[in-house]
């Protein structure tokens, strides 16, 4: 599959985290410490309506993120 960013994805796509953008460590560790684990699974559920923040459905909650935090994760469709 094709490394990618969360932005990137349509609503209702399910992916897979693959990794993270070098230079962000602050948002990186905010993620870890959210589950957002490499290998961790979601579905996209829905963008606000000026694209901020990104609703994901992970480890079976719902998770809020600003675009600059989806921004740092790269994913994958699954």
């Amino acid at each position: 599959m094709e490394q990618k960013s969360l932005l990137e994805m349509p609503v209702g796509a399910g992916g897979r985290v693959i990794g993270y953008r070098r230079g962000h460590e602050v948002y990186r560790q905010k993620l870890l410490a959210m589950g957002l684990t490499v290998g961790c699974e979601f579905t996209l559920r829905r963008f606000a309506p000026l694209g901020d923040p990104v609703e994901i459905e992970v480890r079976g909650y719902k998770l809020s993120l600003r675009k600059q935090e989806a921004a740092v994760l790269l994913v994958e469709g699954v």
